[in-house]
């Protein structure tokens, strides 16, 4: 039997350091949006992982905490979807566990997609106050993948935490995405089914 591992890391793509840049504040949801969109068709284009990109920002400037990018296939870590990714770097860049400690900004997530179940289990615990969200979950699923079992009144649970969610900004752009990750061929990286 093999060594325990004691460590896990992982590294975003090369390509997004130029991605990067030095970006501005995004003034908009739908500039910051845009941003998280262009990402992760980036993604699809250099082949480095699924059709989704997510970003931590400062509500009120629209300065950016971090950007993520699944990395689910290119890593092999079930767990880094962009939204994993997104709020892992910006809790490590704050030095926190708890994006909405005393003395931080209000922060958002923005998702290309809306979150499966593991990531919406995960935005209650991660301390962003606003989640925005493009392509609907039946858009996700259109192409092949599985989002895991949601409670039905999972956005109205996030508002009872005082997480406002703000659904379906550019939609359309983010499902573009998605239909070019099922043109390239993409892999569809479903867990297989649990036996009966």
């Amino acid at each position: 039997m093999s060594e325990q591992p004691r460590s896990i890391h992982f590294s975003l793509p090369a390509w997004l350091d130029d991605y990067l840049g030095q970006p501005a504040p995004f003034a908009t949801v739908e500039e910051r949006m845009a941003f998280v969109i262009g990402a992760a068709r980036r993604n699809v284009e250099k082949g480095t992982g699924g059709p989704f990109g997510a970003g931590v920002f400062e509500v009120e400037s629209g300065r950016l905490m971090a950007l993520g990018v699944n990395l689910v296939t290119s890593v092999g870590l079930s767990m880094l979807h962009a939204e994993m990714v997104a709020i892992s770097l910006a809790q490590r860049r704050l030095g926190v566990y708890d994006l909405g400690a005393p003395g931080l900004p209000a922060l958002e997530l923005v998702s290309s997609a809306e979150p499966c179940a593991m990531c919406c289990g995960a935005i209650p615990w991660s301390g962003v106050g606003r989640l925005v969200y493009a392509a609907r979950e039946a858009d996700v699923r259109g192409i092949g993948f599985d989002e895991g079992d949601k409670a039905p009144d999972w956005r109205q649970s996030l508002g009872r935490r005082g997480i406002e969610v703000i659904p379906e900004v550019m939609r359309t752009e983010a499902t573009d995405v998605l239909a070019a990750y099922a043109a390239v061929g993409g892999g569809i990286y479903n867990a297989s089914p649990a036996p009966r």
